[in-house]
């Protein structure tokens, strides 16, 4: 068995495994969104209609099987099955799929777009939610101010990472369910005759006979939009702790929507008004340890979102869907991550959201168009996954068909929200394809106009250099970075920058080229001697949730070689080979800008200009290999994008 499979077969065990620990953490980070959802699901739905039984039955019937068939069938059950070497989400479902069609980048940018943008909407909207609980004891309350204090302090602490507070996330969330789950039950007792809304009719005869109850499902897909996250945590728990877990999980999110239903029947006739049935349904002396106990909660939910976001950042760069922002590794624990750049940018965004919004009731329109495409989009790439996996095309096009009517249905109902908020998420999640498309196209772009020379007609050049004394030594090591994945090949730009930018004489010349693989976890390199002691091309191949330190990976290879004796690392100047100190190295990152002598077509143009504009705010080269900056020269070289010709120049003589 080769080492790829052995891996692959490792962490399959891993993913069933099932603890009480796995349990826990599962409850901690999966499910915080979800869970959240019973805050304001019952009071979308319920708030601007009269209350009729055909409208409260039909709404549980349409929770109980959304949930069922959405949460529990297509995520819990299907999509979980599509694992790449332990990991979830968009980005890792597209990355399995990716070298088999060109188009599925459409849906992967659509659905990684909309699932950023839906990250700006969630932590506002269930902060708000569970802190406007505090009316029902001080009715004149200004929530807003105490809504920003908590998502600033929920933004500032990412800079620590959150390994410390994760410890308490399972605890505290199995509380939470919990009281979801006997809050419910005791209201439920009172009228256990709404679980009649089990059955299916109710939830047909409120889509069909009720007037606009079709537009109703914009509200009952709220229950459901946690479930992306399900998958994108997939590496943190594992599908066994996610798949036994759900089952706790989703029957105390039922008895706390029927606890509701139970509760808000009894206005039969009347309006809602501004009673929240969530805290409602809570025994008087009871309500300020659920206020704080849904604050908390909601919070975790929030972090949980913020992990998501950041993860997701980091495989977009990888991928080149997203420019190369500065990422922070607060601690070794795998998935920790922080990204300085999107932590402000969803901040700003929140608060943006409350002060916009102010009330949890206004965002409910924001809310739930973009994740409903992001769930389209993950139903487009899953198809495609059971199609490429040589499932029988009937089953492939019966899931398509099915789950794109469902959430075709659910996007048309949410579109009525576009109005009333739903274009600030459809605006945020536009803005962010923009840049991965731009990203993504620019890439396309400078690859085909990169040319590339066969290395082996260089080497006796390079040696002779690397010999010649009436040439300054640049180096002993000259490190440079390039994209030439072929060992034999280099770019045309570094053999300018070695004979004709000044002269860079070494001893020994080294390319350094890093591949990004559709693993999750590789690390991996290779070694090609092609001049021996004067010319070395290493390749890295490292999955794309590695961390890209070539710094230091480059001196692991080097340590390598070195107890091999494939190389000698001793300097070659006389007084310092003489006390046998190891050579000095120097890395050079060659940066590209757009040349004046451009003929490019009109569209690409506009690409490229998008490209180097979004450029200047991001991290340079150098940083981002995790090179040492005291050793790398970056050098400018043009982008020539098919010079102009036929100048008609013409000499005139005076």
């Amino acid at each position: 068995m080769d080492h790829s499979s052995h891996s692959h077969s490792n962490s399959h065990r891993n993913l069933e495994k099932v603890s009480a620990a796995g349990l826990l953490v599962a409850l901690g980070i999966i499910f915080g969104d979800i869970g959240t959802s019973p805050l304001y699901v019952l009071r979308a739905i319920a708030s601007t209609e009269t209350i009729s039984e055909l409208l409260i039955l039909g709404a549980l019937s349409c929770i109980f099987w959304t949930i069922t068939v959405q949460t529990t069938l297509k995520y819990v059950v299907l999509i979980l099955r599509a694992d790449n070497k332990g990991e979830g989400g968009i980005f890792a479902l597209f990355a399995l799929v990716r070298r088999h069609a060109r188009w599925l980048t459409v849906p992967a940018i659509i659905g990684g777009s909309t699932l950023l943008s839906d990250s700006i909407i969630t932590p506002p909207i269930s902060v708000s939610s569970a802190v406007e609980g505090i009316r029902a004891i001080y009715p004149t309350i200004e929530t807003i101010p105490i809504v920003i204090i908590i998502l600033t302090i929920l933004f500032t602490i990412q800079v620590f990472g959150t390994n410390k507070v994760g410890a308490a996330f399972g605890p505290v969330m199995l509380v939470w369910f919990i009281m979801l789950g006997t809050v419910g039950a005791f209201s439920l007792s009172h009228d256990p005759g709404v679980l009649r809304a089990l059955s299916p009719h109710y939830a047909y005869d409120l889509l069909v006979e009720h007037p606009g109850g079709f537009w109703l499902l914009g509200a009952v897909f709220l229950c459901t939009t946690g479930a992306e996250a399900l998958y994108s945590d997939l590496g943190h728990c594992g599908r066994g702790n996610i798949r036994i877990s759900w089952i706790f999980v989703k029957s105390c999110l039922l008895l706390n929507y029927f606890g509701q239903g139970a509760y808000v029947l009894k206005f039969n006739g009347q309006m809602l008004a501004e009673r929240n049935p969530f805290y409602e349904i809570m025994p008087l002396w009871f309500l300020p340890f659920g206020i704080g106990i849904a604050t908390i909660a909601t919070v975790i939910a929030s972090q949980a979102m913020l992990s998501g976001a950041f993860t997701l950042i980091s495989e977009a760069i990888r991928l080149n869907f997203w420019p190369k922002v500065r990422l922070v590794y607060p601690s070794d624990q795998k998935g920790q991550l922080y990204v300085p750049s999107i932590n402000f940018l969803l901040f700003a965004g929140c608060i943006g959201v409350v002060l916009y919004f102010k009330e949890s009731s206004k965002m409910e329109a924001a809310y739930g168009l973009a994740i409903t495409m992001t769930m389209m989009m993950n139903t487009i790439l899953f198809g495609y996954y059971l199609y490429i996996k040589k499932v029988n095309m009937w089953w492939v096009a019966g899931f398509v068909g099915f789950y794109m009517l469902v959430e075709g249905c659910f996007l048309v109902a949410n579109m009525v929200k576009f109005t009333h908020g739903g274009w600030v998420t459809v605006l945020i999640a536009g803005v962010m394809g923009g840049v991965m498309f731009v990203w993504l196209r620019a890439f396309y772009i400078k690859l085909r106009l990169t040319e590339y020379a066969k290395l082996e007609t260089y080497l006796p050049a390079l040696r002779e250099l690397s010999r010649d004394i009436s040439i300054p030594k640049y180096a002993t090591h000259l490190v440079y970075m390039s994209n030439a994945s072929r060992a034999s090949e280099i770019e045309t730009k570094v053999i300018y920058s070695i004979f004709q930018k000044r002269p860079k004489r070494a001893d020994i010349y080294w390319f350094v080229h890093v591949d990004t693989l559709d693993d999750p976890y590789t690390m991996e390199y290779k070694v090609d001697v092609l001049e021996e002691d004067d010319v070395i091309k290493v390749t890295f191949r490292l999955g794309f949730r590695v961390e890209q330190r070539i710094n230091l990976f480059f001196r692991r290879v080097i340590e390598d070689m070195v107890k091999n004796r494939e190389v000698d690392i001793t300097s070659r100047y006389e007084s310092l080979s003489r006390q046998n100190m190891t050579g000095d190295f120097r890395f050079v990152v060659l940066e590209r800008f757009l040349s004046f002598e451009n003929d490019l077509p009109y569209f690409e143009r506009i690409v490229m200009k998008a490209y180097f504009f979004i450029k200047d705010f991001t991290t340079s080269e150098d940083k981002w290999f995790g090179l040492d900056s005291s050793s790398v020269k970056v050098e400018q070289v043009p982008l020539v994008i098919r010079p102009a010709e036929n100048v008609k120049l013409r000499r005139v003589y005076s």
